[in-house]
């Protein structure tokens, strides 16, 4: 892992508890970083790559996942969270390429609850669709995924990425 804060100071709030990026005159000390990057080596032998950067200029909200194998690759984008693109090394050799498919089929186990095909669902849906799993799994006396014990995998691996960027090697989790 490796970390970096470019940025050393800010302009602080005007108001208190303001989340706002214009700040008054008055400046403070940066105390998180601005970018991480860090590798991963899986139990099964995969190996990913990982990036979050407050640097990405032009970027919304761009959460993007690519999974990539030895007969395709996926990619799914939060700011289009509405669309998977697809590459299948199984079609033709003339039709290969990256293909957007829309997700709005009344078959996916989300989209059906909502509007006809075609028609987008939004951020706000997903928090819906999160209440409605963990409700189900009350109902069903199932444990709900994720859950407190995968937020603390997750953060053994993030603390894991701190380490790795201080000491400057590997760390195992």
């Amino acid at each position: 892992g490796m970390s970096k804060t470019f940025i050393k100071t800010r302009p602080m709030p005007e108001e208190e508890g303001s989340l706002a990026a214009e700040g008054g005159k008055e400046r403070g000390e940066v105390t998180v970083d601005d970018a991480t990057l860090f590798l991963a080596r899986f139990k099964g032998g995969a190996i990913g790559s990982f990036e979050a950067t407050r640097f990405a200029t032009g970027r919304k909200n761009y959460n993007r996942f690519e999974i990539n194998g030895s007969k395709g690759s996926l990619v799914f984008n939060l700011e289009r969270m509405n669309e998977l693109e697809l590459y299948s090394k199984e079609d033709p050799t003339y039709a290969r390429g990256f293909k957007t498919i829309l997700a709005t089929e009344p078959d996916h186990p989300y989209v059906g609850n909502w509007w006809p095909p075609g028609h987008i669902i939004g951020y706000q849906h997903s928090f819906v669709h999160t209440v409605y799993d963990l409700l189900n799994c009350i109902a069903e006396d199932r444990m709900p995924e994720p859950n407190f014990y995968d937020g603390m995998r997750c953060q053994q691996v993030l603390n894991a990425v701190s380490r790795s960027a201080e000491e400057g090697g590997w760390v195992k989790v």
